[in-house]
């Protein structure tokens, strides 16, 4: 099977029954729509995150019908000019109802964490995310290999033991 495009993986964020939990590891993501809001963010200008509407929606609708969004980013200290970005736009996601926590790279290292950047479903499924050296999505496959979910499944729970909901980890950067 080749690659999965934006659109099936769409689809299976769509399609989840009870849980979706992202592993967010790179230092910085690009893509054509994000492009301008960043550095929109860059300049000290206002967004109105129009552009990031239909995914709060999103968020909001799955969680009121008891479907549960989380996400651990692992990210190094101090923060890149794209982490800080991230935050910014984390803080919308979690008015949503999204639970997003963030993980020193440091710490994530001693914990021994070494995740692929990845979506699992269902806590049955793990979909890894693909990307070129320009930080653009390339596609995402779905892994079969039953070994690689059972050790994600343990990150995720050490991850979730160690990671620090958004607001705390701000305040503990600066």
């Amino acid at each position: 099977m080749g690659l999965l495009t934006e659109n099936q993986l769409g689809d299976l964020l769509s399609g989840f029954s009870a849980s979706a939990f992202r592993f967010e590891i790179r230092e910085r993501y690009s893509s054509t729509v994000g492009q301008e809001p960043f550095r929109r963010f860059l300049a000290g200008e206002p967004d109105d995150y129009a552009w990031h509407r239909s995914w709060m929606e999103r968020i909001a609708l799955d969680c009121t019908q008891g479907r549960l969004w989380q996400r651990i980013r692992i990210v190094s200290v101090p923060l890149s000019d794209y982490s800080r970005y991230g935050i910014e736009v984390a803080r919308l996601s979690v008015e949503a109802g999204e639970d997003i926590r963030y993980l020193r790279r440091d710490v994530a290292e001693d914990l021994g964490l070494a995740p692929l950047d990845a979506w699992i479903f269902d806590s049955c499924q793990v979909v890894h995310l693909l990307f070129n050296d320009d930080d653009t999505f390339r596609g995402a496959e779905i892994v079969t290999d039953d070994g690689v979910l059972t050790q994600h499944l343990k990150w995720r729970e050490l991850a979730l033991q160690h990671a620090q909901p958004l607001e705390d980890f701000v305040a503990s950067v600066r």
